[in-house]
């Protein structure tokens, strides 16, 4: 029962609340932090739990009314306001219980790769990447470009940019995996439609605490850059591979002039990869947990296809079609597609909520 789940959460507001006027707690500057910021993140769900318990017992008393020749008519219309209340605070309750995910207000490293399709997969990586630049304008987010490396056709074989913004993770979490698109490639003479597909990595931004690094599990090399970059990046030994040789991940680094700014750059998504994989090994771990995402964001996994020609979007993981793929893309109107996600992921982890 809700009610049940509900009061030892009730219980432990009210300690709090005795222990925030404990002298001992108030002279413990750190402990009484940490308990107001507790007592904070349970708020809105005691208040709500108070006014669900509040209306059980009213809709209780109601019924007992309902035979009374006086009262029975006004408690039968009083119990049809108090079921539509009670529902209501369930809802917002069982919200309220979905567990926050830690991640969600952090930046993101966004990474882009073409897949399979050629230069017409680079293409895309350009477009798809636009998009997602002005969707992070309209949320006031900042994209910094870290790595890019391009075709010759306009596109990028590779791009990893920083987005920064409250809730960058929450909003983009959901862009992992692989995109495909079917349009006639502007490298296609015959104006024959392609299939080609490209990777989405979504990667929260961590920090040395979150996530320690032995130094003697890191291959470091040092080479020399190649492709664009001036005299100076192809005459010196700027670039840098770091790997991490317990996970095999491995990150290059060339953009930069300096061998030292290109070591932390690489050193920094190094972080950011790793920190993805135990994240996903515990979602592997936790079965209930994985059934209650939106796909895995593995790379391997298509979730959404882009059809040029019907200028329709299709998100595979939910069955969503929608048909405004060019707004969309010009636009980077990506909400339409990004809330019905959240609100499915929701909606799955509410239903575990008895």
């Amino acid at each position: 029962m809700l009610l049940e789940k509900l009061a030892p959460i009730i219980r432990r507001y009210d300690e709090i609340s005795i222990s925030l006027i404990n002298p001992n707690i108030i002279n413990d500057i750190k402990k009484l932090t940490s308990l107001s910021k507790e007592q904070s993140d349970i708020e809105e769900i005691v208040q709500n739990a108070k006014l669900y318990a509040k209306a059980l017992q009213d809709i209780q008393d109601n019924k007992l009314l309902l035979e009374d020749k006086e009262l029975g008519e006004l408690a039968k219309e009083e119990l049809k306001i108090l079921e539509i209340q009670k529902n209501s605070l369930e809802s917002i309750i069982k919200n309220l219980l979905i567990p926050k995910d830690p991640n969600d207000n952090k930046n993101i490293y966004l990474e882009l790769r073409a897949g399979t399709g050629g230069d017409e997969a680079g293409i895309f990586v350009n477009d798809l990447f636009r998009a997602y630049c002005r969707y992070a304008e309209a949320k006031n987010w900042k994209v910094e470009i870290i790595s890019s490396s391009e075709n010759n056709f306009g596109g990028y074989k590779e791009i990893i940019a920083l987005i920064k913004g409250n809730g960058a993770y929450s909003r983009l979490k959901y862009e992992g995996g692989t995109h495909r698109v079917q349009r006639v490639p502007e490298t296609e003479s015959q104006g024959r439609i392609h299939t080609s597909a490209i990777t989405v990595a979504i990667m929260p931004e961590v920090d040395d605490v979150e996530i320690t690094i032995n130094p003697n599990d890191l291959k470091i090399e040092v080479f020399r850059a190649g492709g664009n970059g001036g005299q100076c990046v192809n005459t010196t030994d700027s670039a840098v591979r770091i790997t991490h040789i317990p996970t095999g991940i491995s990150v290059s680094m060339q953009d930069e002039k300096s061998q030292h700014k290109n070591k932390d750059k690489a050193m920094k998504i190094l972080k950011a990869r790793i920190y993805e994989t135990q994240i996903q090994e515990q979602k592997d771990q936790n079965s209930q947990a994985r059934k209650s995402q939106v796909g895995t964001g593995d790379r391997s996994e298509r979730i959404r296809t882009y059809n040029y020609p019907q200028n329709r979007i299709t998100d595979h993981r939910i069955g969503i079609t929608l048909y405004n793929l060019e707004e969309t893309m010009l636009a980077g109107n990506l909400d339409n597609i990004i809330d019905p996600l959240i609100a499915n992921t929701q909606s799955q982890e509410m239903g575990n909520i008895e």
